[in-house]
């Protein structure tokens, strides 16, 4: 089920949102109980039968982090020993179903898991409950005891499909509903705020966007311009798409008083491939940061982080799907980091000669912004293949037809134009000054405490913007959530789903 879907705005949505406020008066328990019961039924909407895994999936976990709390001070050799067996087992549940495929293509065995089918929200799921019994092998009095409380904590389904990924001390103590009235209001006010405007994003802005991608990822061949309206559609599609995921998750948490960490931070207006990672994707940056990169040694002393830096990225991008593009996309990051790391380590050691001067936070950002662009076509090409030659089109090695405005263009085409100009230009241009101009939802958002995460400071247009309820925000909402009902298309889903 999908949060852009008629079935989930008009029917689940409205059914599980009025029996969370009955059932909430009631107890905390019965709350919690009708919420695991939704969020089970959100998920089997897409394959009934992968709901048992991912039940079979938590019961494992939350039995293994028992037995690890249990045994911590007992025995710490075998809560050890039985976390490395959680975490295999959780790993190997997702080599499966994600790269055994991928593996056995790779040593020449194409085709023998060909027919596995890729569980919606796996990565999710498992890489949360990895990050639990680490903790809980850390820190045993955090166990959680009880299993419905647990099995809301995997399965709640804002996060459910596509994320955050979440961590149970900050899920937990969120999870003690009551009927609390004014609070209740509020919640309702800003979470459908939050929602509305990621939705108007997803279907508006995203989905708008999304057929001039073809002008570089396609089989013909394609000019320079072209290559570089298609990588930059891209880039603008997959941003408005996961920041109005983002929003959807975090609003759809708020209506039930649970607020997420934020996951989506104006990447785009990143100076530095390290800023890129400390707003894109936020949660999966902290867990590869905590539970991958300081393991493997972390921010150790000289030079010597920097194949810590690589391995994190290369698995990262793995993470993001099984294949050749995935892994040069995440090869491709961890080379921009080395490069970004050692120019700072340059700068510290010669700041006289690399001193910032004036203009220099534009060249940063603009240069970051071509950077991603670039490791975005790997990420979205069919091949290497295919990458390789959007890539090389774009260095001014295109050789198709350039792009322009054919007499007779009709409106429905992806080369129809307006005032001269292909359509898609405009387009680009629009949602670029969007991303970089505009403060996000979050900051517009700020002064009602949106999410767990500290909000980054925003300027003028930000205070200007700032969400009241109230006559002008009312009117605002309510046209965004009018539009995007209108263009709402049964077929469009979130890119991150496939992860």
């Amino acid at each position: 089920m999908l949060f852009n879907s008629d079935l989930f705005l008009f029917a689940f949505l409205p059914v599980i949102y009025v029996g969370f406020i009955v059932s909430a008066r009631f107890s905390s328990s019965a709350a919690s109980l009708l919420l695991v019961v939704g969020s089970c039924i959100f998920y089997a909407h897409w394959r009934f039968d992968f709901l048992p895994l991912l039940l079979g999936s938590a019961a494992a976990n939350y039995l293994c982090g028992q037995g690890i709390a249990r045994l911590s001070s007992v025995r710490p050799h075998a809560a050890r020993a039985l976390l490395g067996a959680g975490v295999a087992g959780n790993l190997a549940l997702l080599g499966y179903y994600k790269y055994a495929d991928f593996l056995a293509g790779a040593v020449g065995f194409e085709g023998i898991f060909s027919g596995i089918l890729l569980p919606i929200g796996i990565s999710f799921y498992t890489f949360t409950q990895t990050a639990y019994l680490v903790d809980v092998h850390d820190e045993p009095s955090k166990v959680v005891s009880d299993p419905i409380r647990y099995l809301l904590f995997v399965t709640f389904f804002p996060h459910l499909v596509a994320g955050p990924i979440l961590h149970h001390r900050d899920m937990m103590p969120q999870f003690a509903f009551d009927a609390r009235g004014d609070q209740r209001l509020q919640d309702f006010v800003v979470g459908s705020a939050l929602f509305i405007m990621g939705l108007f994003k997803k279907v508006i802005l995203a989905d708008s966007v999304q057929p001039y991608t073809a002008l570089a990822f396609t089989s013909e061949p394609i000019s320079t311009v072209s290559a570089w309206a298609g990588a930059l559609a891209f880039s603008l599609q997959l941003y408005f798409d996961f920041s109005g995921y983002s929003d959807m998750a975090l609003g759809l948490a708020r209506l039930f008083g649970v607020r997420f960490p934020l996951n989506f931070d104006s990447p785009y207006k990143a100076e530095s491939i390290i800023e890129f990672w400390r707003r894109w994707h936020m949660t999966l940056s902290r867990f590869l940061r905590d539970y991958l990169y300081i393991p493997l040694g972390g921010n150790r002393s000289g030079l010597g982080h920097l194949p810590n830096l690589m391995i994190t990225m290369v698995l990262g991008g793995l993470w993001h799907g099984a294949g050749w593009t995935f892994l040069a996309w995440g090869a491709l990051h961890g080379g921009y980091l080395i490069v970004n790391h050692m120019w700072r380590r340059l700068r510290a050691r010669f700041p006289e000669i690399f001193a910032a001067r004036p203009g220099s936070a534009v060249v940063g950002r603009l240069l970051t912004f071509v950077c991603v662009v670039v490791g975005w076509v790997f990420f979205r090409a069919d091949s290497m293949e295919q990458a390789v030659r959007v890539v090389h089109a774009m260095a001014g090695h295109g050789t198709g037809a350039a792009l322009a405005c054919p007499a007779g263009a009709g409106s429905a085409t992806v080369y129809a134009c307006w005032a001269g100009m292909p359509t898609a230009f405009w387009w680009i241009a629009g949602l670029l000054a969007i991303a970089w101009l505009l403060p996000n939802s979050q900051q517009i958002m700020s002064r009602w405490n949106p999410a767990l995460s500290p909000i980054r400071p925003a300027g003028p247009i930000a205070r200007a913007l700032s969400f009241y309820p109230g006559f002008l925000w009312a009117v605002a909402l309510g046209a965004m959530l009018a539009s995007a009902l209108v263009w709402l298309h049964a077929d469009s889903v979130f890119l991150y789903y496939q992860f």
